[in-house]
This record gives structure tokens, sequence and C-alpha cells, in this order.
């Protein structure tokens, strides 16, 4: 196709043939694809990897560099086979558009140059990943999917996936199974093991996949698992871009730049890596297009994790309850905008410790301003999605430590109060909340018993030591009741006036 055909308003379908057809006006690769060699396989292709990971990885080779570094992508879901035909179909291509308040542009990144197979056994993905030249096996399986205890934050060696795993270790269900047997293979081939890298919203995200890791194979090979914590690296990160979930907008928007993509991907104005460097075996030079290199992960994750993560969690809930769509509708909310920026400032922010370049307290105007951002289409239902692995990972630990320096956590005692009124799975106008966690049916169960007796939602399997914390229970039980008096905005106008 030309570009005068182009220019008179065809639609080009994205694919590798048919970049050069695509308007001067959008960024898009400027190195030979087919030179790329891979060095990485990511387990977990959705948007936020290839807003964020990929993007490093890309603009890296947009400048000579990195070119064996490639990414291989891979899933272990049998919904993942769908993202697979549609990423292969235009050659592993992916659309970005960034939503920018002053303007949207436009991005096709090319960093990724190929996908496993998707299968139960996950035969191909081990064969992948036991290639001597796949330096780095990195994931994004979200903050459930490591298979944590939530009440001992140890692993869950009883979960069915487990079981399956340690008893059929050639065969494995999950991503951890298969990075273990490839492991095996690799080191029976006198091969080098690669870098297990996690690119999930965990503190500690490297830590907690070296415990998933080490732990799965001491159950069946507990002399690999002692390989694997001698010779493996498992790098902390912390990773911050909002991406919203790809619909019917976003594949009408795309077409606005007259491409055809039917997996593109829209992300807000704003990206932030901060990544340890332990590496076994080389990692590409992200520090190059402005990935944070440094030892101290942990505050960086600290602040992100608490006022972001946790912030979104804070409005989220609340805005489902009341029949909000939108988080930018929720901030534009005067009582939730308000709920946020006084939980924020004055009960998380204290927790968190300074970064070179920000204070919690600037990090909270960030964050206020994202939120904010109306270009940014992100949906209280994504976000509120699987509170079960989020309020345990975002808020609980604020509220110990909160609780440790005797200080208010009111403002977080209603947050908890406004998830379970949400959980109980219908909003205050009287329509239904469809199911949004994997434990939706218990949480329900909990939630609606929880009316009469707020402790009851207080669960060691959800609140770990809180569950038993009498001063947390009598101020959560407090804030539910109000909020079943009175309702959520009047509970929260009730805080805002303490």
């Amino acid at each position: 196709m030309n570009r005068e055909a182009l220019d008179a308003g065809d639609i080009v379908a994205l694919s590798e043939k048919t970049l050069s057809a695509i308007s001067d006006e959008i960024l898009r690769p400027v190195y030979d694809r087919s030179s790329l060699t891979p060095g990485i396989v990511h387990i977990g292709l959705g948007n936020f990897h290839r807003a964020h990971q990929a993007w490093y990885l890309h603009r890296l080779m947009q400048l000579d560099d990195s070119k064996d570094w490639a990414i291989i992508g891979a899933g272990v879901r049998p919904n993942d086979a769908t993202q697979r035909s549609k990423l292969l179909e235009q050659d592993c291509l992916t659309t970005l558009i960034q939503l920018d308040p002053n303007g949207k542009t436009a991005e096709i990144v090319g960093s990724m140059i190929g996908y496993v197979p998707i299968e139960t056994n996950n035969a191909q993905l081990i064969k992948q990943l036991a290639e001597p030249y796949i330096r780095i096996a990195s994931l994004t399986v979200t903050e459930g999917g490591y298979y944590i205890d939530q009440s001992t934050n140890k692993f869950d060696s009883a979960h069915e996936d487990i079981i399956h795993d340690a008893q059929n270790p050639s065969e494995p269900r999950t991503a951890f199974g298969a990075m273990i047997e490839a492991l095996k293979i690799r080191r029976a081939n006198g091969a080098k093991p690669f870098t297990c890298m996690s690119c999930d919203n965990l503190q500690g995200n490297g830590d907690i996949l070296r415990q998933t890791i080490v732990s799965l194979a001491q159950l069946s090979d507990p002399d690999l698992a002692q390989w694997i914590t001698s010779n493996c690296a498992f790098p902390n990160s912390m990773v911050d871009c909002i991406v919203p979930a790809t619909g019917e907008k976003e594949l009408a928007l795309v077409k606005t730049y007259n491409i055809d993509d039917a997996v593109p991907v829209t992300h807000e104005n704003f990206r932030q890596w901060v990544l340890e460097d332990k590496f076994t075996g080389g990692r590409p030079d992200w520090a190059r297009v402005g990935v944070t290199i440094t030892d101290n992960v942990h505050d960086y994750e600290a602040m992100k994790l608490r006022i972001l993560n946790g912030g979104h969690q804070i409005i989220a809930n609340a805005g489902e309850v009341i029949s909000i769509n939108q988080i930018d509708q929720c901030m534009d909310n005067s009582f939730i905008k308000s709920f946020f920026r006084k939980v924020a400032s004055t009960e998380i922010a204290p927790t968190v410790t300074p970064v070179p370049g920000m204070t919690p307290e600037a990090y909270v105007e960030l964050i206020d301003r994202r939120f904010s951002n109306a270009e940014i289409i992100d949906t209280v239902r994504r976000v509120a999605f699987d509170g079960s692995s989020r309020h345990p990972a975002f808020l609980l630990p604020t509220i110990l430590d909160v609780l440790k320096s005797e200080k208010s956590f009111e403002g977080l005692a209603l947050a908890e109060a406004i998830w379970a009124r949400m959980c109980q799975g219908e909003r205050e106008d009287g329509s239904t909340i469809e199911a949004n966690d994997p434990h939706w049916d218990s949480l329900k169960q909990l939630a609606q018993q929880s009316k009469d007796n707020p402790s009851v939602w207080l669960q060691p399997n959800l609140y770990g030591e809180l569950a038993n914390h009498a001063k947390f229970s009598e101020r959560f039980s407090y804030w539910l009741n109000k909020v079943w008096k009175d309702g959520t905005e009047s509970a929260i106008q009730a805080y805002l006036d303490v």
C-alpha cells in the first residue's frame, strides 16, 4: 500500500510488511527486526508488559542497542491462545497510544518477535526456556499469581496446581513449574541458569518469586532447589504505568491513526522502572532509556505500592459502591477525592521513606494528577479486580505499620469497610456488582454476614495478624456499621470531619 492511499483514509492492517505505509507522524521501529535475536521469554504478555518492559527494550533497539535481547512471549492459561493468535497475525507488533491530556501520540513497538504455543503441559515453553540464549525469564502474572498463603505470607504448598506440579514436574501447569523444569534441563546440559525477573506489583517481587520457585522445586527435587538457590538471580523491581484494558474504545481509537491493530495498548504519559542489578547472564543497558538501577528498590516500591496501588483500591471500591464507572470520575467526586487525599497524606505517606527526587508528599500530588487524567479511560471494575490479593499487598502492610506507630488509621479502616461493602455485591442504587474476584462467592458470603456482624469479614486468610487485632477490629466494625447505616458518602464525610 502506498502513502497516497493511506493519506486518503485507508486503514492499514498492522504487520511488518505494512510498517512503511504508516504515517511518519507515528513512531515505529527504525531497526531491522529481521536481525533481532531472542534473549528474554516473558510469561503473561498482557497490556502492561507491552506498554512497559517491551517499550523500554524497544527504545534501546531504536538506539541500535540490545538487539540480541528480543522478547519471546508466553502464557500458561488457555485464553492466552487468543492473544497469541492476534499478535502473531501482526508479526508481534503493538501500537501504543499515549493518553496525554495535552495530546495523544502513537508509537509502534517491535521488540517482541515470537510467541510460544499454549499447551496444557507447557512443553514448548519449557523447550524455549531451556535454550541457552535465553538469559532472562520475566513475568507479569498478577499479584495473586505467586501461590502465597495470605494468612502466613508463605508458599501455599497445598494449592492443587502446586500439588500437580510437584507430582508431575515434567508436565507442569504453572509458569513456575515450567521455569523449574527448564532450569533442570539447563543444569543437565551444562548451560547457565537464566535470571528470574518478576515485573508484578509486589513488594520484594524478586524475593517472592525466589520463594515460589525454590519452594516448588524443593517438593520434587531438593538438589535442584539448592542449585537454583546457589546459581539463579531474582532481582527485585518496581514497575509503574497506568495501562487500561483494551476494549471497543481502544480498538476504535487506533483506527483514527489509520491502523488496524487487534491488540493495541493505551497508557498514561508516565512510566517508571526501578531495578536491582542482579542478573546471572547479563541484561540490556536499560539505564540508557531511563530505568533506575539501584540497590534500594524497597523505598521506591513502598512509595508506589502504598500510595498509588493502595490509593487505587481506596477510590475504586468507593466508586463501585456509589456507581461511578471510571477512575478519573472518582477523582471528580468531591467525597472520594478528599478521602484519597486525606488517607494518602496523613496515614499512608508518613509510613513511606523519601527517594531521590521525590518526597512522599510530592508523590501524593503526582498520583492525584495521574488519577485525574481524563484521557485515561481506566475502569473502576478493572482497578477493583482481585481485591483479595490487592488489599493484602497494598493496604494491610500500611495498616500494620500505622498500628505500631499508634497513629490514626481511621481512613484505612474505613477503606477496608468500603471494600467489604462492595463485596456484598450490590451498589447503593440497587444495581448488581458482578463477580470481580477469583474468590468472589466466598467474599460475597462473608460480606453479607458481616452486615450484621462486621468481625466476620476479618478472616485470617485475608487479614493475617490483623484478623485478631482488637483495636483494628473495633474501628473496622464502627466504619462498616456506619457505611451500611448512613451510606458511603456520609461515612466518608464523617471521616473527613474528624
